[in-house]
């Protein structure tokens, strides 16, 4: 089942560390079939407020998300993320294509 890493970054300092990150980290996701979904796209807010950017980065499995995130690859690049960013960084399965809101209430 398709899996996700999901931020959202209330704070991004653009400069050097983070143009650095953003060059390196598609080689990072590659041998772990990731790829971006969701990078930062103004969002249109239709209840409450959303300060900050949301960023979704889909995986064939939740082993391939964990595997990407713990990969010596992406820990070399990864402070020069949260160095200059704020935000809150989630895995979380992703649902069948069957899926029905009432699946919830089984359990």
């Amino acid at each position: 089942m398709t899996a996700y890493a999901v931020a959202h970054l209330h704070r991004t300092e653009i400069g050097p560390e983070i143009t650095e990150y953003l060059e390196r980290i598609q080689d990072t996701l590659d041998p772990h079939s990731g790829r971006f979904v969701i990078h930062g796209a103004p969002a249109e807010v239709l209840e409450g407020t959303w300060p900050g950017a949301l960023i979704v980065i889909s995986f064939p499995g939740m082993a391939e998300a964990r595997a990407w995130y713990d990969s010596p690859a992406y820990r070399a690049i990864l402070p020069l993320r949260t160095r200059n960013a704020d935000g809150d960084t989630i895995l979380i399965d992703g649902v069948p294509d069957d899926h029905l809101a009432t699946d919830v209430l089984k359990g």
